[in-house]
């Protein structure tokens, strides 16, 4: 069976003021981007130049960083979907060396998918004073998909960067594009399309 893959826009350039924008780097750990790793996401690895040039934008920029890192305990249930993986403490659930965090950036632990589940990233985006959220990192369809739609729930602005974020498949990487855009109406752009900008 053939899908045929509707129009999905995109922007050429995207400005944001640092001021209330919000860099997210979903799941970016060693158990998903590296080959050794648990639970291993083809093209993973190649986001990695793409995210740190956006980290480097929004350090210069000094706008907010966040990052997720996926942290499970060894008798957690999503093991029963796919395995153990990203188990807390352990190499696995470490953030790549290429992006490791600085001493000013937020890691959000979570347990689930949606990096909004119980844990405080609303709360840190509200004192912020957030309103634009640049979406990175894997898996595409399912970290990052439900981050970004329970980003745009609360009404965050989406900026989803299309060589920033990577899936198991390809159909899974398009159709988190597809989502994005037409059931959230965030904005798709690469890394180089996202600019910051001091007066808006």
């Amino acid at each position: 069976m053939k899908v045929e893959l509707p129009p999905i826009p995109e922007e050429k350039e995207v400005l944001l003021s640092p001021s209330d924008t919000a860099l997210l780097i979903v799941d970016m750990q060693n158990d998903f981007v590296r080959k050794e790793g648990k639970l291993y996401v083809p093209n993973a690895e190649t986001t990695i130049p793409a995210i740190r040039n956006l980290i480097d934008k929004a350090r210069n920029a000094n706008a907010l960083i966040i990052y997720t890192q996926d942290w499970h305990m060894k008798d957690d249930p999503e093991f029963k979907i796919w395995g153990e993986h990203a188990l807390a403490g352990t190499w696995g659930a470490e953030i790549v060396e290429e992006l490791k965090p600085e001493k000013d950036d937020f890691i959000i632990k979570k347990y689930r998918y949606d990096a909004f589940f119980e844990t405080p990233l609303d709360y840190i985006l509200r004192v912020k004073g957030i309103k634009n959220i640049i979406v990175t990192g894997t898996v595409a369809n399912i970290c990052v998909l439900h981050t970004a739609g329970s980003a745009a729930l609360r009404w965050y602005n989406v900026v989803m960067v299309k060589d920033g974020i990577s899936a198991i498949t390809e159909f899974d990487y398009y159709a988190t594009l597809r989502q994005v855009d037409f059931l959230y109406k965030g904005k798709i752009t690469d890394s180089s399309g996202v600019k910051f900008i001091t007066r808006m």
